[in-house]
């Protein structure tokens, strides 16, 4: 999307779109704009500035000539303005054929500003990757978008434009990674795009291939991926800033299963939409992108241990015991609960190589955190109550919402095993998201800033944009927005 900034009013287009917030003095700005522009005051009764509530109005001047209406509701948060004007554009997305406004009253922060830019762009998605139609392109991907600003802030909104079309952007491609089928998504392929990206945002990828993983020793990982006719791929993402030694260390780890059969404990409903259990990766690879992109002055490692869960004669089998990276053998309870074993050696292989500050891991990991908290918000885990409060406070502000479920030690008598260090699934049919979190812990070394982020739920639902489930990128700004919160209050300790 390109995007032009604009200080006159008579140097706007001829058509105009207004966010409105609803509250006591809408209808002032109405009676001021409809004497700005020249207009019939008769539809300031008729409009609220109610969510996604939208009016056409037409003008007696040049510039513009016509004015389009877009209500952001009560209070609007970032997502709703998001939302707002994503679904605006996304309605009108073959209406246009020309270069329109955008004026930012009620954009008034950065951050609103940045939500209405991130909601424009993640409008122009083209979700038909493989209809064989040629589909009209979207007004603003051939048409300038033009911003009305003030002097007030000019630079920080400025910066929060650019914010919002970069994360768009990479939202895009996650959202393309989560939505492709795993024919075309195989784990070579994420490795593929790992690597593409990195060599253009400036980021290392190294993939270590099934004979490589084995050598490392990444043997919970490989065992997952033994059913497989498709090669594995253990992606490792190092992002490094210029000033890298006073840049605080984060890694994160992304459940990167391309496709999810169950395994020998197959599926029996809803198989169709297990092209969407590589969530995790799709977050963690588009936050390193953006991380890149953005140059934020952060030293991260992303590590997506990519591999299907198919059935056939080499499969593993419920009552067999494999080992792991770190050691510790894991008696198989449930085929299905694979992605945690691939987790396993995720996290595991993260802290001894990398020994990252903060370590995050990211995955579509049970229908149980879905039963919990619906469509609504990710489970949240921690270790550290002051790293699962800066994720919480992060998820409100940004629309990416967790909520935070127990990891109670008695959990863990439910993973004990009597052949092996641990079973991959609790004894009993309950509190399954918080027995899977503790699984995971498992193998981090008791490490004291470990968040597990469960977003079964959330990566992969229902919305007004496609007749299908398709996939969100949830995490992609949640993590970035993590980070650059953790890059301030690393300097403000710095400076202290």
């Amino acid at each position: 999307m390109k995007v032009s900034i604009v200080t006159d009013r008579k140097a706007l287009p001829q058509e105009l779109i207004i966010p409105v917030e609803q509250h006591d003095k809408t209808g002032h700005f109405l009676t001021s704009l409809a004497t700005q522009f020249e207009l019939p005051n008769g539809f300031i009764t008729d409009f609220k500035g109610k969510y996604k509530e939208t009016l056409v109005l037409y003008s007696n001047q040049k510039n513009p000539s016509k004015i389009y209406l877009v209500g952001l509701g009560k209070k609007p948060s970032f997502i709703k303005t998001r939302e707002a004007l994503r679904s605006f554009a996304f309605q009108k997305k073959d209406k246009f054929d020309q270069s329109i406004g955008l004026e930012t009253t009620y954009l008034s922060t950065p951050l609103a500003l940045e939500a209405a830019i991130n909601g424009l762009e993640l409008s122009t998605y083209n979700i038909h990757l493989f209809h064989s139609k040629t589909v009209k392109p979207h007004f603003l991907t051939t048409n300038n978008l033009e911003i009305l600003l003030n002097e007030e802030n000019n630079s920080l909104k400025k910066e929060a434009i650019q914010k919002g079309i970069a994360t768009g952007e990479t939202q895009k491609q996650a959202f393309d990674l989560v939505n492709l089928d795993a024919a075309h998504l195989k784990p070579t392929a994420l490795a593929n795009w790992a690597v593409q990206s990195g060599k253009k945002y400036g980021y290392e990828v190294k993939v270590f291939d099934k004979t490589a993983s084995a050598q490392l020793g990444l043997k919970a990982f490989l065992a997952v991926n033994r059913a497989s006719e498709f090669a594995p791929a253990f992606i490792v993402a190092e992002y490094r800033p210029k000033n890298l030694s006073t840049a605080p260390k984060v890694g994160f780890v992304g459940k990167g299963v391309t496709f999810d059969t169950g395994g020998l404990n197959i599926k029996t409903a809803g198989m169709h939409f297990m092209k969407s259990d590589m969530g995790g990766a799709a977050a963690v690879l588009g936050a390193i992108e953006l991380t890149a992109k953005l140059q934020l002055p952060i030293h991260l490692t992303v590590i997506v241990p990519a591999t299907d869960n198919c059935v056939d004669a080499l499969a593993i089998r419920p009552s067999d015991v494999i080992d792991s990276f770190s050691g510790k053998t894991i008696e198989i309870i449930d085929t299905d609960a694979e992605g945690r074993l691939t987790l396993a050696d995720g996290v595991a292989y993260m802290i001894k190589n990398y020994q990252p500050d903060v370590l995050i891991d990211v995955a579509t990991l049970t229908g149980s955190s879905i039963r919990a908290l619906g469509y609504h918000a990710g489970a949240l885990f921690s270790s550290s109550s002051e790293l699962a409060n800066e994720l919480k406070a992060v998820g409100e502000r940004t629309g990416e919402r967790l909520w935070e479920l127990p990891l109670y030690e008695e959990f863990i008598n439910e993973l004990k095993s009597d052949v092996a260090d641990i079973r991959n699934l609790g004894t009993r049919p309950m509190a399954g998201a918080s027995t899977a979190a503790k699984f995971v812990q498992f193998f981090t070394d008791n490490h004291p800033k470990w968040a597990h982020l469960d977003i079964a739920g959330v990566a992969f639902s229902d919305s007004e944009y496609t007749k299908q489930k398709a996939g969100t990128a949830f995490g992609v700004n949640l993590l970035v927005e993590y980070l650059k919160g953790l890059i301030k209050n690393s300097s403000q300790e710095e400076s202290a």
